[in-house]
């Protein structure tokens, strides 16, 4: 069976995970993708730090799986569908009026408000996709979504904190890594994989102060849904388009710059642009954490 079939998100399957996989499919037919991915996430015990299943994670395997004609899946409940159509945000006048340093008086003190309902998740997801050049493709695994917002809640931007780059060569080194190192510990890395001021929105220093705010927060709302806490960030930023003055003014630490493969493709497949590489230290022993010297903050989810 092909390698990139037998590795997924981090986690290596056995062919008796992928024969138990099949056999759950043809079990329960009636089941839909989403009850089949939870399922299986608990017979083979893909699960987060916090208790919860990889139910994403484990989805988008399953569709890996089902395109390499290894399972066959039932389709997309028509339920769900229309729910997915019915999502949709459309912005109102009000959202996309022009917001600068002449109305400075209502973003004196600006506020990240965490995305949690799903009115929230469809107005942040709109933003991105119809405003943010990379758009609003699917992130799996543990994230957090934010809107940035002004005193009076005027929605000013969007903040979305995702799991970090598999392998990146500069961080590594700087960290001082070994494979079992990285292995072990790369979910105390995270990576601000989306990042957008609203273009109606043009207020001096916005984005380093949003900057400020998630690093001051994100280990908390980190730790209180996941029960860990990360003790870096990571971002990449296109050279060739942006000069990354926002992370830079931010004190983020520049660590050089990415080989042009995308955070899934391990077989050099896939051809991007060179990106620069930043990382910004949530507490000061970040290196004797992640090198497995000290422990990371955690809480026990019965204490929750």
């Amino acid at each position: 069976m092909e390698r990139t079939i037998m590795e997924f998100s981090g986690r290596k399957f056995s062919l008796e995970d992928i024969g138990l996989i099949k056999s759950t499919v043809l079990t329960y037919p009636k089941l839909s993708q989403i009850e089949l991915a939870s399922t299986i996430c608990e017979l083979i015990g893909w699960i987060q730090v916090n208790g919860n299943p990889k139910t994403s994670q484990c989805l988008s395997y399953l569709r890996k799986l089902d395109d390499a004609r290894i399972i066959k899946l039932p389709p997309l409940r028509e339920k769900y569908a229309a729910r997915k159509r019915a999502s949709e945000y459309t912005p109102k006048k009000e959202d996309i009026s022009w917001v600068d340093d002449s109305k400075i008086s209502d973003c004196n003190s600006i506020q990240l408000e965490l995305v949690q309902s799903n009115t929230d998740f469809n107005k942040w997801r709109t933003y991105v996709r119809n405003y943010h050049p990379l758009g609003a493709i699917n992130f799996y695994g543990s994230q957090i979504r934010y809107t940035i917002k002004s005193e009076s809640g005027r929605d000013l931007g969007c903040l979305l904190f995702s799991a970090a780059s598999w392998k990146l060569a500069p961080r590594d080194k700087f960290i001082g890594w070994t494979l079992e190192d990285r292995k072990q510990r790369l979910n105390l890395i995270i990576n601000n994989s989306r990042f957008l001021i609203l273009p109606w929105v043009q207020i001096s220093n916005l984005a380093s102060r949003a900057l400020s705010a998630a690093a001051k927060r994100i280990q908390d709302d980190w730790l209180k849904r996941y029960c860990y806490a990360p003790v870096v960030l990571e971002t990449f930023v296109d050279s060739s388009k942006y000069t990354g003055v926002c992370y830079r003014a931010s004190n983020w630490m520049y660590l050089g710059e990415t080989q042009g493969r995308g955070r899934n493709d391990r077989h050099h497949e896939n051809a991007l642009t060179n990106k620069a590489i930043y990382i910004y230290p949530l507490q000061r022993d970040y290196i004797k954490v992640l090198k497995g010297e000290k422990p990371c903050k955690v809480v026990n989810p019965d204490d929750m």
